[in-house]
C-alpha cells in the first residue's frame, strides 16, 4: 500500500545531528525511514551498529563536509553519501539532508562516541 509523507507535517525531534523529521517509521511495508536533517554546527560524532544510511544534501554551507570515521569529506548540493553499519559520522557546518536510513531507523541504535556502551563491538 503506497505511503505519502508531508515533511512540513512531521513533528521535527532532536538528534546528534540537529533535528530529525522522520518519514515511514513504523509502516509495515517500508524496509527503510526517510528522514528531512536539519543539521546544525554543532552536530554530535555518532554511529549504527545495525543501520546504513545514506545521505543526500540538499542544501549547506559552502565549506560544508561529511566526517567519516575522523576523515572529513567536502560536499555540496546534490551530493550523496553512504554511510555502512559502525562509522562514526558527524556533519561538519549547517546543512538539510535526505537521510534513508536501511532497516528502519531504530533510536536504541544510535551510538554517541562518548557513551560508554558505545564500545564499537557485536551487540
Amino acid at each position: 500500500m503506497p505511503a505519502v509523507a508531508d515533511f512540513d507535517a512531521i513533528a521535527p525531534v532532536p538528534c546528534p545531528c540537529g533535528f530529525s523529521r522522520r518519514a515511514f517509521a513504523g509502516l509495515a511495508q517500508s524496509p527503510i525511514t526517510l528522514h528531512r536533517v536539519d543539521i546544525s554546527r554543532d552536530a554530535k560524532v555518532h554511529f549504527h551498529k545495525r543501520l546504513t544510511e545514506v545521505y543526500y544534501i540538499l542544501d549547506c554551507d559552502g565549506d560544508a563536509a561529511l566526517e567519516l570515521d575522523g576523515e572529513q569529506i567536502p560536499v555540496r548540493p546534490g551530493t550523496a553519501v553512504l554511510i555502512p553499519p559502525r562509522t562514526r559520522h558527524r556533519a561538519v557546518g549547517t546543512m538539510r539532508v535526505l537521510v534513508m536510513s536501511h532497516p528502519q531507523f531504530d533510536p536504541a541504535d544510535e551510538w554517541a562516541t562518548e557513551d560508554e556502551r558505545a564500545e564499537n563491538v557485536e551487540s
